[in-house]
């Protein structure tokens, strides 16, 4: 017998991943219904809304190229889309979830990319790279991705990326961000506890860095 997949098996197996590969396969499997799962209202997915609030304080939004870093099926950017973004390319490990980013029309380009790995695009093309979901158990940890994503980054661009909790404190990211600092890549802008799936406990540390 087949055995029925939840949402909340999926989760655990994604974050349970010990490959790429395997989290690649995970999520080609939820692809089809992430977004019921996930995006609905019910479950009070509020990270990406609360990153393009974040992104809305700055007054050129709608001028700014945007990389939505771990794009999923596209819920950053369609919340960024509401809030005037034009120009937003995304990266995603799952070919399936990539699919479905593409039939919500927000984004300019989207490619297949391992963020455990170089990102294969130049640096300083953009002036703000958002990464939501992404840093969490099983997925990506903070080296290289902080460090790509500063690098993908103009001069005065903008880093903004939720990491969960628990996971902020056993991948270490807090050194990481230190280290950026020291070398004087980055000036941390803000770095708060923030609500991940309001109502179920999960929380997130939302950090803002600006290439310096």
């Amino acid at each position: 017998m087949t055995e029925v997949q939840t949402p909340n098996m999926y989760l655990a197996q994604a974050r349970a991943c010990g490959s790429v590969q395997d989290c690649m396969s995970i999520y080609d499997k939820w692809a089809a219904t992430y977004n019921d799962e996930v995006g609905d209202k019910a479950q009070e997915y509020v990270a990406p809304e609360i990153v393009a609030q974040v992104a809305l304080q700055s007054n050129n939004l709608a001028r700014y190229s945007i990389l939505d870093a771990g794009c999923g099926t596209g819920l950053v950017g369609q919340a960024l889309a509401h809030v005037g973004a034009k120009s937003i390319d995304g990266l995603d490990l799952s070919p399936a979830m990539l699919k479905i980013a593409q039939q919500t029309g927000v984004y300019r380009n989207l490619s297949q990319a391992d963020l455990t790995q170089r990102v294969q695009k130049p640096d300083g093309v953009y002036d703000l790279v958002t990464c939501v979901g992404t840093f969490t158990n099983g997925h990506v940890g903070p080296d290289p991705a902080l460090r790509e994503f500063v690098r993908l980054t103009k001069k005065d661009g903008i880093v903004i990326a939720t990491v969960l909790q628990e996971f902020w404190e056993t991948a270490k990211f807090h050194a990481e961000v230190e280290k950026l600092a020291s070398k004087k890549l980055i000036k941390v802008v803000a770095q708060e506890v923030i609500d991940y799936v309001k109502g179920h406990g999960d929380k997130a540390v939302l950090v803002i860095l600006r290439k310096a």
